[in-house]
């Protein structure tokens, strides 16, 4: 097994028993830390062993370990499993494996993050992640009110290698905010002044502290962070707090986790997108199984080319003309 793989490669034994005793299934995911991952790695667990499916999964040493997931799916085509649930580190780079995997007739099925191009993969299950930094981006610009005419902006993004999922967001984020998109397919390209600048957090908390204590290098006067997840957020918050800025700058976010939502209630993050993985991993277990069963696939939303799995904005502040749920509601739903 490849070296990276060796800490991460966990086997959640499955009933002998059952309609798909003989049916294995792969999870693939960026790391095995992140919350939003480990809870992913429990509902396709819990899936697996309601159905009696084998699962193995699998995660790199880091976001952005794309060796890693290349190695990953070498190692399920070797063992004749029946599909891959995925949440690639590199959505470009990984598809030459994916189709590799496609081939031998496995059913590939992409979590959370679309592959580029989309179908690359059989069917996508994710958040609408545009979606998801769209109503952080109308928040905070609501919150600002007149203000966000002048506003200081830090984005906070995943990786370089620009993974859709960060793409994505960040893009939501600033036509929420309403600043005009140069290439929607990346960021990086606008000329608003109010963006300060970009800079990635590999989506931790190290990355987030560290790229937002390089953006306040380059303008000490942020008022608005946009960061692509929680961890990264955290990050954010602690650098803002060193400095004595922590309670006069908004800081939005996605993922919706237990520790993100008491986040909210903390005065940490403002607002998050909040998403469902637990339900992701599921749906994608029972994806492989029919595929299985009877080499059925699964069908996008309508009107969407991948399965929308929901979202729903957090806040103790809600404002006008941004539908949003209660710190307690976001509780309720939270996971990690």
């Amino acid at each position: 097994m490849h070296k990276l793989l060796l800490t991460s490669a966990i086997a959640f034994a499955a009933t002998a028993t059952g309609a798909f005793a003989d049916t294995s299934a792969c999870l693939i995911t960026k790391t095995d830390t992140n919350p939003f991952f480990v809870k992913m790695r429990e509902g396709a667990a819990a899936k697996a062993e309601e159905l009696g499916i084998e699962l193995k999964a699998y995660a790199g040493k880091i976001d952005g370990d794309n060796e890693a997931q290349v190695a990953a799916i070498e190692t399920c085509i070797a063992d004749g499993a029946s599909g891959i649930l995925i949440t690639a580190s590199d959505t470009a780079g990984i598809v030459p494996s994916i189709q590799k995997a496609r081939d031998a007739g496995l059913l590939v099925i992409a979590l959370d993050t679309p592959l580029d191009p989309i179908d690359a993969a059989d069917m996508t299950f994710a958040t609408d992640n545009f979606l998801a930094g769209e109503l952080i981006g109308q928040w905070a610009a609501a919150k600002l009110g007149d203000a966000a005419a002048d506003a200081r902006i830090a984005m906070l993004d995943l990786g370089v290698s620009q993974p859709t999922v960060g793409v994505l967001r960040d893009q939501g984020f600033l036509q929420g905010f309403g600043i005009e998109l140069g290439d929607p397919k990346k960021w990086g390209d606008e000329d608003d002044p109010r963006i300060v600048g970009h800079d990635v957090t590999a989506g931790n908390e190290e990355g987030g502290r560290k790229a937002m204590e390089n953006l306040l290098i380059t303008d000490p006067e942020i008022n608005v962070v946009y960061t692509i997840n929680e961890p990264a957020a955290a990050g954010a918050y602690e650098a803002l707090k060193a400095m004595g800025r922590q309670d006069d700058v908004i800081v939005v976010s996605v993922d919706g986790g237990c520790p993100g939502v008491q986040n909210i209630a903390d005065g940490v993050i403002g607002a998050t997108s909040q998403q469902y993985p637990l339900l992701m991993a599921s749906l994608g277990i029972e994806a492989i199984a029919a595929f299985a069963a009877d080499g059925s696939k699964p069908e996008p939303t309508p009107g969407k080319d991948f399965y929308d799995t929901g979202v729903a904005l957090v806040t103790g502040e809600p404002v006008d003309g941004v539908e949003s749920i209660s710190i307690e509601e976001g509780l309720a739903l939270c996971w990690g």
